[in-house]
C-alpha cells in the first residue's frame, strides 16, 4: 500500500494522489461492510482511512473532491431488495480522535457562527451505536416503510424485517402526520453469544450479526434473531420536533422508541471529554458495542444555519475510542515513487497485530521524519531518529496507513547506523532533488520515470476522475507494461478499444479478462467519452487542481473551450505573476518598516508593465484569480501545465477522443441569485463570511473573490474598502448585508 508524510507535509499534488488512493479503499471497505456484511478491515482501520482523508481535505480544502471519500456514506444497495430513495439524505459522521479534535470542533463552529468563545453553547453527547443505520417512515402515526442507509441517496427496503423488531413501534400516538425516525440496529452481547452458540453459522461479531439478521430475504429469519433499536436522529417531518436535540429525542422516548440512556447535556468541550471518558470506562459493562462518543449541537436552529458539507454534518462529530499499539521490528526502509515525482519512505515491519490488523507496512513519511525531527527542524520522539533493525512501537489512530510511535533505543543492534536518504530515483536513475523549504525529494525524470507515469494514469482513471469500471490500479500496470494493448497516457484508453477490432479478442486471453469482462470493459471505457467537465479536469493530473478547485473552475467557465481560451490568453501573465511575487518575496526580506510598502508596490507594478504584456492577457489572468478557491498558485500551475508543448499535445489528443464534455449541472435555479457571480468584502456581522459563501452557493451563486465586469452584486459589509470603490466605477450593484439577506429570504 502506497506510503504518505505527515499531512503537514505534504505539497498539494501528493495530498491529490493520496486522496486517490484513499477513495479506492474506503469505496471497497464500504461494499464490503454495508453491502456484504462482511468488513475485511476492523473499524480502527476504517476509521483512519475515513480520518486520514478529512485531515487532507481540512488542510486542502481547494483538493475536496465531488464525490470522494467524504462525500460517500455507504455502499449502493444490494440486490435482492427493493429500493428506497431517501428524501433527505442519510449522512456519515465526521471523525474526532483526541481531545484537541474536540476543541477544534467547538471552535470551528464558533467560527463558523461568529460567536466568541465565551458565548454559551451546548451540546449532547450519546454512544455510538456499533450497529446498522435505519430510517423509518410513519405517516398518520403508522410505519410505511424501513430502509437502510445504502449509499446515503439509496438504501434497500426492509420494511418487513424492521416489523419483527420488537423496540420499533408499528404505530405511534400524538406524532406528526409525516415523521421519518432515524437510528441504529444493533445486537447485545448477550443474543451475540447465544445466536453463535445456537445459530446456522458463526458471525465474528455483533455488527455483522446485526446487519446479517436485518437483511435477510425471510423476514422470519429476522424475526428468530433478537435485533434491538436505538433511535437518534430524524429526517422528514411535517412538523418541528422541539427546539433542541436534547428535547427532540424525549419526545422520540414518548412515542415510543428507545433512546439511549447515556445522553448528556453538555456545556462546554471540556464536558464533552469528562462524559466521554465516563462513557469509555463504563463500556465493558454495556452489555452492547460503541465505538465512540457522538457530539451534537444541541440548538436545532444553530444546526439549520450549520447546515452540511457534502455528506457530513458542520453541527455534529464522532470522537472515537484510541486504537491499539504495538513493537515489532523494522526489517527493511524502501522507496515509493509517487505521481508527481514524490519520494516516499515505507517502513518493512515483521507482521504485527495492531487492532485487529496484521501490519506489516508503516509509513515513514520523510527524510526529516526517519532523523528525528519535524518541518520545523524540531526534535520529534525525543529526536531519536529511526534505523533499520530498530523495534518501533506502531499504531494505526487516526491515519489511513500504520505509523510508528516510537523507537526501543535499549533494543537497537550495536552495529545500526543512520538511514541516508536517496537522492537518486529507484525507478529511473534520474536525481532525486530537495529543493529549499519542501520536505520531500522528488524525482526529475519527469515523463521518462515509469513511476510517475503509471500514476497519472492511476489517477486519470480513479473514482472521482473518469472512474471507469474494469480499469483500476492493477489494470493500468498491466496496459502500461504490454507491448501490443498499450496504455502510455489518456487517449490510450480510448484507442484501446477502437483502434483495432481484433484488440478484443487479444484482451480476453489476458490474464484476469475473459471475453465478458473484456467486452464491459470496452463498453466502459466507450461511455467515459461523454463526461462532466469538472471531472476532466480533476482527472488531468494538474497539481494543486483538486477536485474542489476543478469543479469551481467548471461552473465559472461552463466549458473547456472557454476554459482553454481563457489559460492561452493568461499565459504571458502567469510568467509575470510568477515574477512578481518572487520581485516581492525578495522585497519583503529586506523591509525593515512599513516605509518600503510603497517600493515593493513599484517593484510589482514595474514588473507586470514593462514590457506590456499582450492584450488580454491580464484580463484573463485576473479572470482565473478572481474565482473564489483559485489562487495564483493554482493558476499559475494550471496554465503552466496546459501551456506545456507535450503536455498540451497529449491533452489534445485526449479531447479529440471524448464525445462530449459536460458544463456542471445547475444548482438552484428558483432563487434570485441564482447563476449571479456574488463578491462579499469588508466585515460581515449577521453571518460569517464561509456561512455568507455557503448559502450563497446553495442558493446557485457563484462566489468570486476579486470584483470584475464579470461580477454581478457586492455585499459590502463593514469598512468594504477598495473593493466597493471598483464596484461602482464598474457600474456593478453594490449592496449592504441588510439588503443582501431580504434579497435572498433572510
Amino acid at each position: 500500500m502506497p506510503q504518505e508524510r505527515p499531512v503537514e507535509d505534504l505539497t498539494e499534488a501528493d495530498a491529490k494522489a493520496e486522496l486517490d488512493r484513499l477513495a479506492k479503499a474506503i469505496a471497497a471497505a464500504d461494499q464490503a461492510y454495508h453491502q456484504n456484511d462482511a468488513p475485511d478491515i476492523t473499524d480502527a482501520e476504517y476509521d483512519a482511512l475515513k480520518r486520514r482523508n478529512r485531515a487532507i481535505e481540512s488542510r486542502f480544502p481547494e483538493l475536496k473532491r465531488d464525490d470522494s471519500p467524504s462525500d460517500s456514506v455507504g455502499a449502493a444497495p444490494a440486490d435482492g431488495f427493493g429500493k428506497i430513495r431517501h428524501e433527505i439524505r442519510m449522512l456519515s459522521l465526521g471523525n474526532a480522535f483526541d481531545d484537541s479534535d474536540v476543541t477544534d470542533f467547538d471552535a470551528r463552529i464558533r467560527r463558523y457562527l461568529g460567536l466568541p468563545g465565551d458565548a454559551p453553547l451546548t451540546y449532547t453527547a450519546e454512544p455510538k451505536i456499533d450497529g446498522l443505520s435505519l430510517s423509518l417512515r410513519y405517516e398518520a402515526g403508522v410505519l410505511v416503510y424501513a430502509a437502510t442507509r445504502g449509499d446515503g441517496e439509496t438504501g434497500e427496503d426492509v420494511t418487513a424485517n424492521a416489523r419483527t423488531i420488537a423496540q420499533i413501534p408499528q404505530k405511534l400516538t400524538g406524532a406528526p402526520a409525516v415523521l421519518e425516525v432515524r437510528g441504529e440496529v444493533y445486537m447485545t452481547h448477550a443474543a451475540f453469544a447465544d445466536l453463535n452458540a445456537n445459530g446456522p453459522r458463526t458471525f465474528a461479531n455483533p455488527r455483522n450479526a446485526a446487519a446479517g439478521s436485518l437483511r435477510q430475504l425471510d423476514a422470519e429469519i429476522t424475526r428468530a434473531r433478537p435485533l434491538s433499536f436505538f433511535a437518534y436522529a430524524w429526517g422528514v417531518v411535517s412538523e418541528p420536533l422541539a427546539a433542541t436535540q436534547f428535547e427532540a429525542l424525549e419526545r422520540l422516548a414518548s412515542f415510543g422508541f428507545s433512546v439511549n440512556p447515556l445522553t448528556r447535556l453538555c456545556l462546554s468541550p471540556a464536558d464533552l471529554l469528562t462524559h466521554y471518558r465516563r462513557i469509555e470506562g463504563d463500556r465493558p459493562d454495556l452489555g452492547y458495542d460503541i465505538d465512540g462518543v457522538v457530539y451534537k449541537v444541541n440548538d436545532l436552529a444553530l444546526q439549520a444555519r450549520l447546515g452540511f458539507r457534502a455528506t457530513t454534518p458542520r453541527w455534529a462529530i464522532a470522537h472515537k475510542f484510541p486504537a491499539e499499539t504495538a513493537w515489532t521490528r523494522l526489517e527493511a526502509i524502501d522507496i515509493q515513487v509517487g505521481r508527481t515525482g514524490a519520494l516516499s519512505p515505507v517502513a518493512r515491519l515483521a507482521p504485527v497485530n495492531v487492532g485487529g490488523v496484521l501490519v506489516s507496512n508503516a509509513t515513514l513519511h520523510n527524510e526529516d521524519y526517519i532523523a528525528g525531527r519535524d518541518s520545523q527542524g524540531e526534535p520529534i520522539r525525543g529526536g531519536r531518529d529511526i534505523r533499520v533493525g530498530d523495534w518501533v512501537q506502531v499504531y494505526r489512530a487516526g491515519d489511513v496507513i500504520p505509523k510508528i510511535a516510537d523507537v526501543d533505543l535499549t533494543r537497537r543492534p550495536a552495529d545500526s547506523t543512520p538511514y541516508v536518504f536517496e537522492t537518486t530515483c529507484p525507478q529511473c536513475g534520474s536525481a532525486a532533488v530537495r529543493e529549499p523549504g519542501d520536505s520531500t525529494h522528488r524525482c526529475t525524470g519527469g515523463l521518462i520515470c515509469p513511476a510517475q507515469a503509471v500514476e497519472k494514469l492511476k489517477h486519470f482513471v480513479s473514482r472521482n476522475a473518469f472512474d471507469i469500471d474494469g480499469l483500476g490500479a492493477k489494470q493500468i500496470e498491466m496496459f502500461f507494461a504490454d507491448d501490443v494493448l498499450s496504455i502510455r497516457e489518456p487517449a490510450d484508453i480510448f484507442t484501446l478499444a477502437r483502434r483495432d477490432s481484433s484488440n478484443l479478442g487479444k484482451l480476453k486471453n489476458r490474464d484476469g479478462f475473459g471475453e465478458r469482462s473484456a467486452t464491459k470493459l470496452f463498453a466502459a471505457i466507450e461511455e467515459r467519452r461523454t463526461i462532466p467537465l469538472a471531472r476532466l479536469l480533476f482527472g488531468l493530473g494538474i497539481r494543486h487542481l483538486g477536485e474542489v478547485a476543478a469543479a469551481d473552475l467548471a461552473r465559472h467557465f461552463g466549458s473547456w473551450d472557454a476554459l482553454i481560451s481563457t489559460v492561452d490568453r493568461a499565459s504571458p501573465a502567469a510568467e509575470r505573476a510568477v515574477a512578481a511575487d518572487s520581485a516581492e518575496l525578495v522585497e519583503r526580506a529586506r523591509a525593515a518598516d512599513e516605509g518600503r510598502r510603497a517600493e515593493l508596490k513599484k517593484t510589482r507594478d514595474a514588473i507586470w508593465d514593462d514590457p506590456p504584456l499582450p492584450d488580454g492577457a491580464r484580463t484573463a489572468w485576473d479572470d482565473l484569480i478572481g474565482i473564489e478557491g483559485v489562487g495564483s498558485v493554482l493558476a499559475v500551475s494550471l496554465v503552466t501545465t496546459l501551456s506545456q508543448p507535450g503536455e498540451r499535445r497529449s491533452i489534445n489528443r485526449l479531447i479529440a477522443e471524448l464525445t462530449e464534455i459536460q458544463p456542471p449541472e445547475a444548482r438552484a435555479t428558483q432563487s434570485p441569485v441564482a447563476g449571479k457571480t456574488v463578491v462579499f468584502t469588508g466585515t460581515l456581522t449577521r453571518m460569517t463570511r464561509a456561512e455568507a459563501k455557503a448559502r450563497a452557493e446553495a442558493l446557485g451563486a457563484k462566489v468570486a473573490g476579486s470584483v470584475s465586469a464579470k461580477t454581478d452584486i457586492l455585499v459590502a459589509g463593514e469598512a468594504a474598502g477598495s473593493k466597493a470603490t471598483k464596484a461602482e466605477a464598474l457600474g456593478i450593484t453594490v449592496m449592504d448585508e441588510d439588503a443582501w439577506l431580504a434579497l435572498i429570504g433572510g
